[in-house]
């Protein structure tokens, strides 16, 4: 596989769209549904937020957000909340998803955050088993989906060195 090349790119980019046509496919069949939370373009727009796409050999291949929240907590007072980590089921189990975490997190300290927020469920133990080996611990529940029965949100602390 070559080498995966991540570049920042606005909400609109067709790429993104593609993704997240995608990702809105995998939650239809995981859940019986498309993932209804509210998007706002502004939100991932500096210094708000950034969306990410990475590229292996010049196709699409992983997105990955960040978004800041109005948020308190893990001893934070700039927090930031990961949206949109997704990976094409055919590149799956390569460690691009771990590549494209470890990306939001140095872009989001970089501007400034101190913390990184996200939520998923338990219908996506592959993504539990990602955020949990990359020492994310678990927060109470917080956005459109915290109350609800099958969410799982996850916090951690970043290094600003």
């Amino acid at each position: 596989m070559s080498d995966l090349q991540i570049r920042r790119v606005p909400l609109h980019h067709p790429d993104v769209a593609a993704l997240v046509e995608r990702v809105q496919e995998f939650y239809v069949e995981r859940y019986g549904s498309r993932d209804d939370d509210p998007t706002d373009e502004a939100d991932f727009e500096a210094p708000l937020g950034a969306f990410f796409v990475g590229y292996v050999d010049g196709a699409p291949a992983v997105s990955g957000a960040w978004r800041v929240v109005d948020d308190r907590r893990l001893g934070a007072t700039r927090l930031a909340e990961v949206k949109r980590m997704y990976v094409v089921p055919e590149l799956q189990r390569r460690g691009l998803a771990r590549r494209m975490l470890a990306h939001l997190e140095t872009t989001a300290a970089a501007a400034g955050m101190e913390a990184l927020l996200l939520s998923t469920a338990v219908k996506q133990p592959e993504a539990i088993a990602l955020y949990e080996s990359s020492g994310y611990e678990p927060v109470e529940g917080f956005g459109y989906y915290g109350g609800g029965p099958l969410n799982r949100c996850y916090g951690k602390r970043l290094d600003r060195r």
